[in-house]
């Protein structure tokens, strides 16, 4: 089984604004919660260890992962469901991020040691869950302890720079990720941040220097990905796109399908991954690519099923 951890929350999306109210749309979100269910629609083993509210906003995120094939590893919590809020001034975005006190944050390393199940074969973790306080720290120690433990990590920062007060503290969480990561995918914007003062090929080589990954995968939007692996980097452009609706979850369904493709070949062990040829690694990455432009072609986050990859 594929262990996804990290947040889970709700998107509100500003609609409408007039004089007297501003209206919003409420969507599914969060990148591990977006990840877990691109595995479990590519109808690969998947279980989602973050804990979901018991509050009507939970059971709106519980009842979509879990028609989408996922397992919930961790027993659902009174304390609220976060939120995201985004509105429109003048045409610009502005966020705000309320989870403070919330179920997805009700995590430490009993009770995730306790949760995670005999069965697994990777862990993955992402984004929000590890940027600051001591559930982060709680990721941090669980994914180092599966990484002894002889699990495949993967991991995928997906930095959040509007959340990170602390920069050090967080680069040095993770450094220390990037030092117990199998298997690492990044975007060129989450390089950018990490390494500010550095252009795009000598950040690659920062990064490659400071994971063990046996492969690292960056995506670049509208420019494609490159995969850096034992025979050197493998580039591919970007999958087209019929009709672009939006990104949301783009790279949630990216790395959910790097998984779901490794498990399809029995690959999930870190030695696998790194006896991968560049054939291989090609064709796993054009598939990612191919479901992220899929779900580019929807509303929100939808990636595909495995029968429209096929």
């Amino acid at each position: 089984m594929i262990v996804v951890g990290g947040d889970n929350l709700i998107d509100m999306l500003q609609s409408d604004r007039t004089a007297d109210e501003i209206t919003f749309a409420g969507m599914r979100g969060g990148s591990a919660y977006n990840t877990a269910r691109a595995i479990g629609l590519q109808s690969q083993s998947v279980g989602y260890i973050t804990p979901i509210s018991t509050d009507s906003l939970g059971d709106f995120l519980a009842d979509k992962i879990l028609a989408d094939g996922a397992e919930l590893l961790s027993d659902r919590l009174p304390n609220p469901s976060s939120l995201a809020v985004v509105t429109l001034t003048n045409g610009q975005a502005g966020y705000q991020f309320y989870r403070q006190g919330t179920a997805e944050r009700m995590v430490d390393t009993a009770m995730l040691a306790a949760n995670t199940p005999g069965t697994i074969t990777a862990f993955h973790l992402t984004s929000l869950g590890i940027v600051e306080g001591a559930d982060a720290d709680a990721w941090a120690d669980h994914y180092e302890a599966q990484r002894q433990a002889g699990v495949l990590t993967t991991l995928d920062p997906n930095v959040r720079p509007l959340l990170i007060d602390g920069r050090e503290q967080y680069l040095a969480r993770l450094n220390r990720l990037f030092a117990n990561t199998g298997l690492l995918k990044l975007s060129d914007e989450d390089l950018e941040w990490i390494y500010p003062d550095l252009g795009f090929d000598a950040a690659c080589q920062a990064v490659l220097a400071a994971t063990s990954a046996a492969l690292t995968v960056v995506t670049k939007g509208g420019d494609g990905a490159v995969a850096f692996h034992k025979d050197g980097p493998i580039e591919i452009p970007a999958a087209p796109v019929d009709t672009l609706v939006d990104t949301v979850g783009a790279g949630d369904t990216f790395m959910g399908t790097l998984l779901s493709e490794l498990s399809r070949r029995g690959a999930l062990n870190t030695n696998a991954v790194a006896a991968l040829s560049s054939d291989e690694v090609l064709q796993i990455i054009t598939t990612a690519a191919f479901a992220a432009a899929i779900n580019c072609g929807r509303k929100g986050c939808q990636p595909p099923t495995d029968a429209e990859l096929n």
